[in-house]
C-alpha cells in the first residue's frame, strides 16, 4: 500500500487537493476526523478551541503518533493499493508513515496568508478560525507571530488562525515540511491549481520512481 500525506497550514488547499483525489478515484482518508470524532465521543462541538484541546490530550496520553496510528489501521482496512491521508502535523506522523507503510509521499501545500484567510472566511466550517469562542488560556508556541497584522473586518479570523497555527506548528509541523517530496504552490487561479494537483497525483499513484518528481511546483 502506498500513502499520499497532504501537509499545509489552515486554509492552504488540502482540502480541494483531497476532493480532487476523490474525483480521480482515490480513497482519501482526514486525519483530522478521528479527533472530530473523538469530540463527537466526549459530546463535545467541533469548534477550532475543542478540537485543539482533545488533540493536544489525545497525543499527551497516546503519543504523538496516535492519529497516524490510528489512521494507518483504516487505510489497511480499505485495502486499496493507494491512499490519501490530509492533514499531517507533525514530524513523528510522517515518520510513523514512511516506517510502516510499504511507499510514502508526502506533499506540502502552500499559500500565501491572505488567500488563507479569504478561504477560510468563506468556507464555513464549525472548526474554521474565527467561528469559535476565544481561548480563556494562554495560547501555545505562541512567541512567533505568524500574522503580522490584519485590517478590519478580518482581524478576528486572523487571530483566530494565527493562534491555530501557533499550535499546529507547535506539534511539528515545520520539521514534518521538511520531509516533504514535493512543494505545491497554491498561489495562482484555481484551475492552475487544480491542473497541478492532478498531474502530481498521477505521479505519485503511478509505479514512479520518486527520484522523478519535482519538489518545488
Amino acid at each position: 500500500m502506498k500513502i499520499i500525506g497532504l501537509i499545509g497550514l489552515p486554509g492552504s488547499g488540502k482540502g480541494e487537493a483531497s476532493r480532487i483525489a476523490r474525483e480521480e478515484g482515490l480513497t482519501v482518508l482526514v486525519m483530522g476526523d478521528i479527533i472530530r470524532q473523538e469530540a463527537a465521543r466526549l459530546g463535545q462541538e467541533p469548534t477550532d478551541q475543542n478540537l485543539g484541546r482533545i488533540g493536544n490530550a489525545l497525543r499527551a496520553a497516546e503519543g504523538p503518533d496516535v492519529v497516524a496510528k490510528r489512521i494507518l489501521d483504516r487505510a489497511r482496512a480499505t485495502g486499496e493499493k493507494v491512499v490519501v491521508v490530509d492533514g499531517l502535523r507533525s514530524r513523528q506522523e510522517a515518520d510513523y508513515f514512511a516506517a510502516h507503510a510499504e511507499q510514502f509521499h508526502l506533499m506540502e501545500i502552500c499559500a500565501p496568508v491572505e488567500a488563507r484567510l479569504k478561504w477560510l472566511t468563506a468556507r464555513g466550517r464549525p472548526d474554521d478560525p474565527g467561528r469559535s469562542q476565544a481561548s480563556d488560556g494562554p495560547r501555545e508556541n505562541s512567541d512567533e507571530k505568524i500574522i503580522i497584522s490584519c485590517g478590519e473586518p478580518n482581524r478576528r479570523v486572523a487571530e483566530a488562525l494565527e493562534e491555530r497555527e501557533c499550535r499546529e506548528l507547535g506539534w511539528g509541523m515545520c520539521e514534518a515540511m521538511k520531509t516533504a517530496d514535493m512543494k505545491l504552490r497554491n498561489d495562482g487561479s484555481l484551475d492552475e491549481f487544480r491542473k497541478n494537483v492532478r498531474r502530481l497525483f498521477a505521479m505519485l499513484a503511478a509505479e514512479m520512481p520518486s527520484g522523478m518528481m519535482d519538489r518545488d511546483e
